[in-house]
């Protein structure tokens, strides 16, 4: 029979087994993380009827998405974890408690051509608050606070979260009489990251903005300083428009909260140009970048809405939320060599050897270690002793306990630390301090390093 030959799918990233503890270790501090702020973990299908996803689809999310036919269910891949957020809570409004906090991390799909750091399945970390009827700002407040405890507990110290306010632009579009065009301007100034103000200005002069109001507007945006300068200077528009006046409002309600929510000034700013391109947006934004690596762009974006599931449901449902595109973050960390390979991923804590033919003694211990909540592995194949060890230090095990007749006999343990080459001779209670003593001193280091 002729092989076939094994292969993963362009766009679809596949770990070997070391990496792949790195990738669990991030994901389970965000899942701590987020637990800490009182959010309910949430899974949802990944399939879906087509008709549920697509309701607010179209361009080119319905370009992108994976649709298909079984039997006579015409059927979709979820595409991010957002539209299945807004369908459980209208499915689930009636037993929900609100504000609903929920978190999730899972994977989505999108058919979009694979790129190096791109994929067409992804992790997504999500967090929302979702309000019945309303929802107050304190909880766009406490956003960045959740981002910062985030990197910090994962090892970033060098990034920063950019926040702005849609109102604020809306308000600044609609006194330069723009009001019809504030999402298409909100687009273009979206850009300026990656096309430079000069760009920008043409493709304003392009849309066939005057060449005065294209100047006052790139004027607006680049309002630079510390954040009492920039909400200073914000004040002066102050009396011009409603809805200026109150994104300014909200603005300088979130980032003067910062730092109650413990969040330090060296690791927020203010940034009239973060606008969210998307209209699903309308009130606070956030993008947190890598200030060592512009290049990678958002490592984490989102903000405030008011209507999620007003495709399902009359019912008034605003939030606000955050997503991590996880398997990206962790591509390019692992490109740039940021992530900590000290002390190396293992599988298990422990390795037994037993050294004679009957076992009961070292599947007894095995199983006293894994009760005490050590990771443990029998290595009972019969092989060398020296591939046996051999074994243990390719898989980055970080002990080994040896049971021949000696230790059965006298009820020690021989315990060997791979890293010293140390070989203790002890009761089970002392080898089981060691090793908790040295799995504790290996476990201090952070995901990520040097950044």
């Amino acid at each position: 029979m002729e092989k076939i030959k094994p292969r993963t799918l362009s766009g679809f990233m596949e770990l070997e087994p070391a990496k792949q503890v790195q990738f669990e270790k991030i994901a389970q501090i965000l899942r701590e993380t987020y637990a800490l702020y009182g959010f309910y973990p949430l899974d949802t299908p990944i399939l879906e009827a087509s008709e549920v996803l697509l309701a607010k689809g179209g361009g080119e999310t319905e370009k992108q998405i994976y649709r298909f036919q079984k039997g006579d269910s015409d059927l979709a891949m979820r595409f991010d974890l957002t539209v299945p957020l807004a369908k459980y809570v209208a499915l689930h409004y009636g037993s929900l408690t609100f504000p609903f906090r929920r978190f999730q991390i899972g994977k989505v799909y999108r058919g979009e051509r694979a790129q190096r750091g791109r994929f067409r399945e992804f992790y997504q970390a999500d967090i929302d608050v979702i309000g019945d009827g309303s929802l107050d700002i304190i909880n766009e407040a406490e956003i960045p606070s959740i981002i910062y405890r985030t990197f910090s507990e994962l090892g970033l110290t060098r990034f920063q979260i950019r926040i702005n306010n849609r109102k604020v632009l809306s308000g600044f579009f609609e006194m330069l009489g723009l009001a019809g065009r504030a999402s298409d301007m909100m687009r273009i100034i979206d850009k300026l990251d990656k096309v430079g103000a000069d760009t920008v200005r043409e493709i304003l002069l392009e849309e066939n903005i005057g060449p005065e109001t294209a100047d006052e507007i790139l004027r607006f945006i680049a309002l630079d300083g510390n954040t009492d300068g920039i909400l200073q200077t914000l004040a002066r528009y102050r009396g011009k428009n409603e809805t200026l006046d109150t994104g300014i409002s909200e603005l300088d309600t979130v980032v003067r909260s910062l730092s109650d929510f413990g969040v330090p000034d060296t690791h927020f700013r203010i940034d009239l140009t973060i606008a969210r391109g998307l209209d699903y947006y309308t009130g606070t934004v956030y993008e947190t970048t890598m200030l060592d690596h512009p290049e990678i762009g958002s490592i984490c974006s989102g903000g405030r809405y008011d209507n999620l599931a007003g495709y399902y449901t009359d019912k008034k449902l605003p939030g606000v939320g955050i997503s991590i595109g996880l398997t990206r973050l962790f591509f390019v960390l692992q490109e740039k060599n940021l992530l900590n390979e000290n002390p190396p991923a293992s599988p298990a804590d422990v390795l037994i050897l037993p050294m004679t033919d009957d076992l009961h003694a070292a599947i007894s211990l095995a199983t006293r270690l894994r009760a005490a909540g050590i990771r443990t592995q029998l290595h009972c194949e019969k092989k060398k002793f020296k591939a046996k060890i051999t074994y243990a230090d390719k898989l980055a095990i970080p002990y080994v306990i040896f049971m021949g007749e000696d230790e059965i006999a006298k009820d020690i343990v021989a315990l060997k630390d791979l890293a010293t080459g140390e070989q203790t001779n002890t009761s089970f209670d002392a080898a089981l301090q060691r090793i908790r003593t040295g799995l504790a001193e290996r476990a201090k280091g952070r995901p990520i390093v040097g950044a």
